[in-house]
């Protein structure tokens, strides 16, 4: 059962990080690359795979080249070839090896951890080639739900070890953006004879958009109507276009807003505002928070929520 992906995509919004990462320590390799600190002082000691620089105090450090290979020697190691195999290879043939498994093993870790990679390499066309491929094999809709979303749990694990930057985390975001609006670009415009109206919006001051795009790519590809409102829509430029609209369903996502008024208040005054519809809230805001609801919110506390919704309509 998979959470909302703002529920992940919070957790490192939250979190002030330094620009890059200078140094790490083995209890964050440890965490970042799955391989226990024993093993990786094994590793170090027996193979010399890698040689940390120490701290007056004789502590280990490591840089984000050991962290990449590391990260490498790991998917390899996972992958059947044998720990002092790895350690003879030449960088360049490391990288070429995983290279080869990235094509021919598309096994959900192993794509998040290539994920990972190329998001620590900023490299656009490795990390369009590894999406591309899922959604080719899997679809958009389950690549998001078995690799992007748990690649977002470990991203969150990320930040909250200053691992990865800012630029690095908006440099994902926006290619998976990307993504979405080609996905929903190319879906079927023709709803079905008895579609439901899905309004998607917002909050004032909420930027934080990819689960709502991924919602209205959900939506549409029941066949259903949407209107995209995006980010950062005040209440009264919503109620102009509900007038117009009159959806049967309001959805937002509440992720680090509202700020003026509590998450309650906000909750209440959406369901009782609105009506005559439904209205659809997911994020970390509301989700097991036991908030008070009206009879007719409903509070999505994963996406499986939302698509037994659409499949019951």
């Amino acid at each position: 059962m998979h959470l909302m992906l703002e529920q992940y995509y919070q957790q490192y919004h939250l979190l002030k990080v330094r620009l890059f990462m200078s140094s790490y320590s083995i209890k964050d390799l440890e965490i970042l690359t799955g391989v226990k600190a024993h093993t990786l002082r094994i590793w170090e000691q027996r193979y010399n795979l890698i040689a940390p620089q120490r701290t007056d105090t004789n502590i280990r450090q490591y840089t984000s080249d050991d962290l990449k290979l590391l990260l490498n020697v790991s998917l390899l190691n996972d992958n059947g070839f044998k720990i002092s195999k790895i350690a003879s290879l030449p960088s360049d043939i490391i990288k070429q090896e995983v290279l080869n498994i990235s094509e021919k093993n598309t096994a959900f870790d192993n794509q998040i951890q290539l994920l990972t990679l190329s998001m620590i390499d900023v490299d656009e066309a490795r990390f369009d080639q590894i999406m591309q491929r899922n959604i080719t094999k899997l679809g958009l809709e389950k690549t998001m739900i078995h690799i992007v979303f748990p690649f977002f749990v470990k991203i969150g694990v990320m930040w909250q070890t200053d691992t990865i930057s800012a630029s690095q985390e908006h440099f994902i975001t926006n290619l998976l953006k990307q993504k979405i609006f080609v996905a929903i670009d190319s879906q079927n415009d023709i709803p079905l004879a008895n579609a439901s109206k899905f309004l998607l919006f917002l909050a004032d001051g909420e930027l934080h958009e990819l689960s709502l795009l991924f919602t209205n790519y959900i939506i549409k590809s029941r066949l259903h109507k949407t209107i995209y409102l995006g980010q950062s829509l005040p209440l009264e430029d919503l109620n102009v276009i509900y007038k117009k609209q009159k959806p049967q369903f309001i959805v937002t996502v509440l992720t680090v807003t509202p700020k003026e008024c509590s998450v309650q208040e906000y909750v209440l005054m959406l369901g009782s505002k609105f009506p005559e519809s439904t209205i659809l809230i997911s994020g970390s805001q509301v989700v097991g928070q036991d908030l008070k609801i009206t009879s007719n919110t409903i509070i999505l506390n994963k996406i499986d929520d939302l698509i037994d919704l659409l499949e019951e309509l």
